[in-house]
């Protein structure tokens, strides 16, 4: 008599969305009534930093308008990443080799150009370089739309440098306006886990929209997604020239050079900057190999209800940052990165490690999503007190250089050589995490460098 193995798709567990849901609501929702608390204990507290009580009506609709920008620009990049293998490989008949080589041109691309339009932008001014932004995912819409079977080193180089700019010119712009037109710290604090939990959200939505798009023909479908790209790219484009109202730029190009010579003697910035690409590295290296992770030995888990869990982590770890900050036991912000990089860096060494239980990676990709979430606003907060504003966007770009230049060393010694195996990637992404603790205690060490006398170099 045989025996009939059945085999069964691993899916996270209904009540973990539940879970993440009514956690994100109570901590948005408490978090006001708490905040009260603390203030009637110190009135020196800041009144706000949620956006459910700010000084004035001027900066809600200062922020509203910015976070929608900033989510529709979120929901543009997070669509080119829906279908991932599923477009390359299983509709266009894309070998693996081909598929890393566009890997390594868009982190190529984003490594010798995308280091430069930080300073261009700060130059020029961040509405030309979001414009730009806009514009390169028209053209990739465009481009995947008419010609068939597309061609992906253009549209890679064209995302990659997208994303290089999606990384940098919208927090700058909006620091910028922040302090041109007056509004507190408050406001701006509050903004930058609003982007976090707002970009995850957009994440998700993107996702919604693709499979919504896709339905019954897989081919039909992509090509409607290439349609919704560039019609959301058109919107973005009408948002940004019409609504956005940005400060001329007084200041010259030789007064960015002189300035970044001086800012690149602060060991500070160094720091902060070195942080933020281990960072970004690591995040990198997680979406590049999560799924390959999971579905390693046969097993088969559905993915497309995974990726929810994990923004929906990401979203919830931004709405811890409020409270570490303005709580009843507000936290330093070095302080409290020191713990949730060594914390993350332990996650991934143990997924390094190759455990094999769906349960326990998933869990533990929760769990550095969460601190990802968490991360994310607090360098945003420490760049405001260590960086010039008006060389925000240089500092992000030029501190992506290492993390662009290690990970394409790795996609070439993994994808073309094979001397490297996905857990090796995957401790280096440990590793870069320890580092960037490392990193936050000597910052911490050092102390907080007023820059306010920048414009009088």
């Amino acid at each position: 008599m045989g025996v009939v193995m059945e085999s069964s798709i691993w899916e996270p567990n209904a009540s973990l969305y539940i879970f993440i849901f009514i956690s994100c609501f109570f901590s948005i929702a408490l978090f006001p009534k708490n905040l009260s608390k603390s203030n009637n204990i110190n009135s020196n507290k800041s009144q706000s930093i949620t956006g459910h009580a700010f000084s004035s009506s001027s900066d809600r609709r200062f922020q509203r308008k910015f976070v929608f920008l900033f989510s529709l620009a979120s929901v543009m990049e997070g669509l080119w990443s829906v279908f991932g293998e599923y477009e390359t490989v299983t509709l266009y008949g894309m070998s693996t080799e081909e598929t890393v080589s566009s890997l390594c041109v868009g982190f190529g691309a984003a490594l010798l150009i995308g280091t430069f339009l930080g300073m261009l932008s700060d130059s020029i001014g961040h509405k030309k370089v979001c414009l730009i932004f806009c514009i390169l995912h028209l053209f990739v819409g465009i481009w995947k739309r008419i010609v068939s079977p597309p061609t992906f080193w253009l549209p890679s180089i064209c995302l990659s440098l997208g994303t290089a700019i999606f990384s940098f010119s919208f927090e700058a712009w909006v620091v910028l306006e922040n302090e041109k037109q007056g509004y507190g710290q408050d406001t701006l604090s509050g903004t930058f886990w609003l982007m976090t939990f707002f970009e995850s959200a957009a994440f998700m939505g993107s996702q919604v929209l693709g499979n919504w798009l896709l339905g019954s023909n897989p081919e039909t479908g992509i090509k409607s997604s290439y349609t919704a790209a560039v019609f959301l790219a058109m919107i973005g484009i009408i948002c940004v020239s019409k609504g956005w109202k940005e400060a001329s730029q007084s200041e010259a190009i030789q007064f960015h050079r002189v300035s970044y010579t001086h800012i690149l003697s602060d060991k500070r910035i160094w720091l902060l900057g070195f942080a933020h690409a281990c960072l970004q590295f690591s995040t990198a290296v997680f979406w590049i190999l999560w799924a390959p992770t999971l579905v390693a030995d046969g097993r088969e888990v559905n993915l497309g209800l995974i990726y929810p869990c994990l923004l929906g982590a990401r979203m919830l770890g931004s709405t811890v940052f409020p409270w570490l900050l303005t709580g009843p036991s507000s936290l330093r912000t070095e302080d409290c990165l020191v713990y949730v990089f060594l914390v993350l860096g332990f996650a991934l060494s143990i997924v390094a490690y190759d455990y094999q239980e769906i349960g326990v990676l998933v869990s533990l990709f929760c769990l550095f999503h969460a601190g990802v979430g968490l991360i994310i606003p607090s360098l945003a907060r420490l760049r405001t007190m260590h960086v010039p504003n008006d060389l925000r966007g240089g500092m992000i770009s030029l501190s992506l250089a290492p993390a662009n230049a290690a990970i394409l060393c790795l996609l070439i010694q993994r994808g073309y050589y094979h001397k490297m195996e996905n857990s090796t990637m995957i401790a280096v992404a440990a590793v870069a995490l320890f580092l960037a603790s490392g990193c936050m205690h000597l910052l911490k060490r050092l102390g907080k460098q007023p820059h306010q006398n920048w414009h009088k170099l």
